[in-house]
């Protein structure tokens, strides 16, 4: 399972990037243009709300355990994203639990 979260964690940083490169090429780099269209329907508005609150989840998740550097996570999820920041934090929590043994 460890290589399977390491694989997502890979693809969780590139793909999310295709569409934001793709917005950003056609669009231009403009912050009220890139909130407006996540919020253009509502569609992707829930998408982003679903994403926000597992985000906010994932955050509370690492302080209960006691991480001892949940920001380095959180500046994946808020640089790269969710899909990123998630299974690249179970990769490095499962090779710390094969380590123990």
């Amino acid at each position: 399972m460890k290589n399977v979260y390491l694989v997502l964690a890979i693809v969780g940083g590139i793909l999310p990037y295709v569409f934001f490169i793709d917005f950003f090429s056609s669009e231009g780099i403009e912050l009220t243009t890139f909130v407006g269209g996540l919020f253009a329907n509502g569609a992707s508005a829930g998408f982003v709300v679903d994403l926000l609150i597992s985000s906010l989840v994932f955050w509370l998740m690492m302080s209960a355990q006691d991480e001892p550097k949940p920001w380095i996570y959180i500046l994946i999820n808020l640089s790269i994203g969710l899909s990123c920041a998630l299974p690249l934090y179970l990769y490095l929590r499962k090779s710390e639990d094969s380590g123990a043994h």
